[in-house]
């Protein structure tokens, strides 16, 4: 049996699927692994550099440490930002710019992952990591990443239409939509 369903009172809105919180906690949950390994590198654990290489181009130990730690840290940070779209609990920003917001968030990590990718199969570019086993537990924890934009374009989407009903119409239109006059 269906059931139709009456409109929500302005200001109101519907929480977020199901499917939008899981893809918001895993953006946090891929940025782990590779701030792990970045903490790894800055402690002093063999990563695939060698000790020449750490001190000649990261800094390490030195200033380096407090750059991957810090870099790492703020990954981490920002990875956990798209928890804002799916919780109802906290809200530091008007629902128009948290998606304004998170909508320019999301085309700047397609074009960075594009940018990646071109850079990857078009640039030979100069590693300093040993080859083999080291490589591979690379590409193991940064791959992750690569799933971040897609899945904060998907939670951004769910975001915007779930507050579109909840904007005002005189007051400006939702992303992609233009004004009522």
């Amino acid at each position: 049996m269906t059931t139709a369903s009456a409109p929500l009172p302005v200001g109101t809105t519907v929480p977020a699927p199901l499917w939008a919180r899981r893809a918001a906690h895993a953006i946090a949950l891929c940025a782990v692994p590779s701030g792990l390994w970045r903490i790894a590198m800055a402690s002093g654990v063999y990563v695939g550099y060698s000790d020449q290489v750490l001190r000649d181009i990261y800094g390490i130990p030195g200033w380096g440490i407090a750059y991957v730690v810090g870099l790492s840290v703020i990954a981490e940070l920002a990875a956990l930002l798209p928890l804002l779209l799916v919780t109802d609990r906290w809200r530091p920003l008007r629902p128009r710019t948290l998606a304004s917001l998170a909508w320019t968030a999301s085309a700047a990590l397609v074009l960075v992952a594009l940018w990646q990718l071109v850079v990857a199969l078009t640039v030979e570019s100069q590693t300093y990591l040993a080859s083999g086993a080291a490589q591979i537990v690379w590409g193991l924890v940064f791959a992750p990443l690569a799933a971040i934009p897609v899945l904060m374009t998907a939670v951004t989407w769910s975001y915007g239409k779930r507050h579109r009903a909840a904007w005002p119409r005189g007051a400006g239109a939702a992303p992609g939509q233009p004004a009522e006059r």
